[in-house]
């Protein structure tokens, strides 16, 4: 089981990006926990640049969390232009909108590749948005948090807070699934909630 100090070690270097994320439904005595450990990793650590996908929950509280000591290592990944702009605490923020995924085969392969999305992702490069598709640019948006793209480098790590009772199911689950697939090493609550416990 990783310590944070083991993380840190590993992990804090110049050009490394982690991946913070996780279920929307946070329950309430666990939201000072994601806050906690966000401003732990980042006050842990000088170069690591932080990602997540401005979602509401644990996005957004692992988020706060990091903007408290360093915002300028906070980056979002957004599904589109302006979402959650209010709630968006990032640096640095990059759309799905600024992205040719004609140019970026690798996530398109990846996102059809972590779940059974693939008519869905279809639909979605062939017509856009509309109400059966709208769901692709969320998956779309996950990978690229995982993967980059030929302008985003890929996460070396992933820190999600998951719901324990069904674990790996919705969004965070493609996600896991995308890093699973691709190799890149992820802890949930199990683990880290013990760095803020000592």
């Amino acid at each position: 089981m990783v310590t944070i100090e083991q993380f840190v070690k590993t992990y804090d270097k110049p050009g490394t990006v982690i991946l913070l994320e996780g279920k929307r439904a946070v329950l309430p005595a666990d939201q000072p926990k994601l806050f906690d450990v966000g401003k732990l990793l980042a006050g842990s650590t000088k170069h690591i640049v932080f990602r997540s996908g401005n979602a509401k929950g644990a996005d957004y509280y692992f988020s706060q969390g990091v903007a408290q000591v360093d915002p300028s290592r906070l980056q979002v990944i957004t599904p589109y232009r302006g979402h959650r702009r209010k709630s968006n605490l990032g640096h640095q923020t990059f759309s799905l909108d600024d992205v040719d995924l004609a140019s970026e085969p690798d996530v398109i392969f990846h996102t059809k590749n972590s779940s059974s999305v693939a008519p869905l992702i279809d639909g979605f490069l062939k017509a856009g948005d509309n109400a059966l598709t709208v769901k692709a640019r969320y998956l779309l948006r996950d990978t690229i948090k995982v993967v980059g793209t030929s302008r985003l480098q890929p996460a070396a790590f992933a820190i999600f807070y998951d719901d324990l009772t069904r674990p790996k199911t919705g969004g965070t689950g493609h996600t896991m699934r995308v890093c699973d697939k691709n190799g890149i090493p992820y802890i949930d609550q199990k683990v880290w909630f013990k760095w803020i416990e000592q």
